[in-house]
């Protein structure tokens, strides 16, 4: 099954009332698909943020990019999720992960657990949000049926296996958590590392009655006619990085919009990417790019 190209934008900085509305409205007029909001202290409370954007727009869907499912306990985000669901629509599309950044757990007050642990407390989260908001006793109701579409991200082999069994979108990082670090620290996955990860989950999936839709976020888009000299600070941070495996990074797109929309085919055949979430940094620059591939 082929899906036609989708595109969110991914909502970081929090804002006074009228500013977020502002912001949300902007991206429907740009013609996103999916307004998005993260799920890190400092940003804004994923829940209440998507109600407010449904308030303003009428089509962009809208989805939780993604929950940190260990600040969650799984009955109440059950209830945050039909609710929102319902106040919106049927708008929700829920995006869930296993949680990275130490620090946040820390200032929280919360365990932050080994990486086997995270992705066990994710794995009992998806159980339970398939027992509950599945069961017709369950109140208050979501308005879509059979279910919320479930977004899961994670590039391990534990995370492509529940991602696999469970989600309706299957989502790619294209970057890793630096060994060590506890402010979520980010490197980026390289090229052929990711198109590995990519042909291991199909692996997963391969038994799958319906194959899911994959995503891919984009960290970085710039329109320049100097590709070089936009990936230099790139490979300041990033020694090691050659500028021609910086060039192949799928998570950055760099060029001319013509060479951007070339990145986003090339990238769709060789790893399947047809759902692409870029950051509110990039939001205006990705616009034209999004608006030629439409169709394509």
């Amino acid at each position: 099954m082929s899906f036609p190209f989708r595109f969110g934008v991914n909502l970081l900085d929090p804002a006074p009332g009228d500013a977020w509305r502002a912001k949300c409205r902007r991206a429907e007029e740009l013609g996103y698909d999916v307004i998005l909001v993260p799920d890190h202290l400092g940003m804004a409370a994923p829940f209440p943020a998507l109600v407010a954007a449904a308030a303003v727009t009428e089509r962009p869907r809208l989805g939780t990019f993604v929950l940190n499912a260990g600040f969650w306990n799984p009955a109440l985000l059950a209830r945050e999720v039909a609710t929102t669901d319902a106040l919106t629509g049927g708008r929700l599309e829920l995006g869930l992960g296993a949680g990275y950044v130490r620090a946040e757990h820390d200032s929280a007050g919360l365990p932050f657990g080994s990486p086997g642990e995270r992705v066990d407390h994710l794995r009992r989260t998806v159980g339970e949000l398939e027992r509950l908001l599945g069961s017709p006793e369950f109140r208050p109701r979501p308005a879509q049926q059979p279910r919320v579409p479930l977004l899961i991200g994670g590039n391990g082999d534990r995370m492509l296996r529940l991602t696999a069994e469970h989600a309706d979108i299957a989502a790619f990082a294209g970057a890793y958590p630096v060994p060590g670090s506890t402010t979520g620290k980010l490197a980026p996955v390289p090229a052929d590392r990711l198109e590995e990860r990519v042909a291991r989950y199909r692996q997963l999936a391969a038994g799958r009655a319906r194959p899911a839709e994959l995503n891919l976020l984009v960290q970085q888009v710039t329109v320049t006619g100097d590709r070089e000299a936009a990936l230099r600070p790139l490979l300041e941070r990033q020694p090691d990085l050659t500028l021609e495996q910086a060039l192949e990074l799928p998570i950055f797109l760099v060029g001319t919009e013509e060479e951007i929309v070339e990145q986003v085919l090339a990238q769709r055949k060789r790893y399947g990417f047809t759902y692409l979430t870029v950051l509110e940094s990039s939001m205006e620059a990705f616009a034209p790019v999004m608006a030629a591939l439409r169709g394509r």
